[in-house]
């Protein structure tokens, strides 16, 4: 399978209600205040499908500003504790 967003100027799909793209998108992660990463770490993970998060994020920073971004995740905020409490028991980040 390719690899998926690679091309800058593609509209990501989980950013649906954003007029924004995948170059934009990156560029608010890593320049953005910590609060704004929070709240685009929430919504990448509240709105992509889980394979597609990583292209995005690491496990690291993802458990770094967990206390930040976890009021972002709505109705997917269960489904992420549980992940990220059974890889941190087997021992996987």
């Amino acid at each position: 399978m390719p690899s998926r967003f690679t091309d800058p100027t593609e509209r990501p799909y989980f950013l649906w209600d954003e007029q924004t793209t995948v170059g934009a998108f990156r560029q608010a992660l890593a320049t953005g205040t910590a609060e704004e990463r929070a709240r685009l770490l929430g919504k990448l993970l509240r709105e992509a499908r889980d394979s597609d998060v990583w292209a995005f994020t690491t496990l690291a920073e993802v458990r770094a500003l967990w206390p930040s971004l976890e009021r972002y995740l709505g109705r997917r905020r269960a489904f992420w504790r549980y992940l990220l409490a059974a890889w941190k028991e087997l021992g996987l980040g």
